[in-house]
């Protein structure tokens, strides 16, 4: 068996079906939470293509499949969030989704905070729009 320090993240999550999960989970609370209107806004009425590019990049961003890349090439994830009005209130709002989401997942709290953690700063990275 493999030692835990030897694994991925994406293994230590469980691999494609719970990490299918936990966007899933991710795009539900996007799609509920009063909190989250404003991010929702920015996305199309389906989210189905944004739940789809999410799956993709996180799915090599922690160490499994490099979906996103194969299909998209370099996810150049400042270039490709430009458009879109970024400040620290839509990152609070798409880490308020995603910290829901990965406090659903059953994994280790250490684990779960440093992927949060590690969540912010990428997410803290798009920001675009500055008081």
């Amino acid at each position: 068996m493999t030692d835990t320090l030897q694994k991925t993240p994406y293994e230590l999550i469980g691999g494609e079906n719970a990490l299918l999960s936990l966007v899933d989970r991710f795009y539900f609370f996007m799609d509920t939470l009063p909190e989250a209107a404003g991010i929702r806004a920015m996305h199309a009425k389906s989210l189905s293509g944004a739940r789809d590019k999410l799956f993709k990049f996180l799915s090599g961003w922690l160490g499994g499949p490099d979906l996103f890349m194969q299909q998209y090439g370099h996810p150049r994830l400042r270039q490709r969030h430009f458009p879109f009005v970024i400040g620290a209130a839509e990152r609070d709002q798409w880490m308020l989704c995603m910290n829901k989401a990965l406090n659903e997942m059953p994994m280790d709290a250490h684990f779960r905070d440093s992927l949060s953690q590690a969540l912010q700063q990428l997410a803290t990275h798009m920001i675009n729009q500055y008081d």
